[in-house]
């Protein structure tokens, strides 16, 4: 499946500290039960790549506003 293929899969999508001092994505779903841990500087790195597609999509005519503007 490439990124711009639109998709019928649902999944719930979970962020969150662990006790561990790392950083998880969790993503669950139909058959899918993936938690991914990050130390805090990937997960900021991961951030700052939301941001930026974020970005992106809105200047391609995405929908939603800009926080804060």
């Amino acid at each position: 499946m490439s990124i711009n293929k639109e998709s019928d899969v649902a999944a719930n999508l979970q962020i969150g500290p662990t006790e561990l001092g790392m950083v998880r994505i969790y993503v669950e779903g139909n058959g899918i039960d993936l938690p991914l841990d990050f130390d805090p500087e990937e997960a900021e790195e991961i951030a700052e790549e939301l941001m930026a597609a974020a970005e992106a999509a809105r200047a391609m005519g995405g929908k939603g506003k800009p926080k804060g503007r």
